[in-house]
């Protein structure tokens, strides 16, 4: 009855942890991963990842400057009232990306974009707050080409 009682606590304890969206992983013996679905605070592994992700697909063959845009626009959309405050709820929004509906989002990242990706949670963002940013060579969308530029890096417009 005892182990009962103590397995029952643990796992009452571990379900409250990750329904809080709070689980803490140890990958190896010197690195523990906070594993959350939340807003931006303190970067994490699951969080470079992502945004790395992100940047690799949107962002390859772009100057690192233009990574790290890329990657801090993402962060500027989780800040902004106009958009989900979480990571996943701003990749995963529906039409905002077109590497999660074609795919390309699922390649492994290279390192540049893993540095830009740490480089923008860590606070860069040269594109001084754009929520937006597109190929005008290869987009035809009305309301991105609407938008006021803010600023162009590479192939890529930064707008609001």
């Amino acid at each position: 009855m005892k182990q009962f009682i103590i397995g029952l606590f643990v796992g009452l304890f571990i379900i409250g942890l990750t329904s809080s969206g709070f689980l803490l992983l140890q990958v190896d013996d010197s690195q523990d991963v906070l594993l959350t679905q939340g807003a931006v605070g303190e970067p994490r592994y699951d969080d470079i990842w992502m945004i790395a992700r992100m940047v690799a697909a949107e962002a390859r063959g772009e100057p690192y400057l233009g990574q790290v845009a890329v990657g801090a626009v993402i962060i500027n959309r989780i800040l902004s009232p106009q958009f989900p405050d979480t990571l996943r709820g701003v990749l995963f929004q529906r039409n905002a990306f077109q590497p999660i509906s074609n795919g390309s989002f699922y390649m492994t990242p290279n390192e540049s974009a893993r540095r830009a990706a740490m480089e923008a949670l860590n606070g860069h963002d040269p594109t001084g707050g754009a929520l937006f940013f597109f190929n005008p060579r290869q987009s035809n969308d009305r309301f991105m080409h609407s938008r006021p530029t803010k600023m162009v890096i590479g192939s890529h417009r930064f707008t609001y």
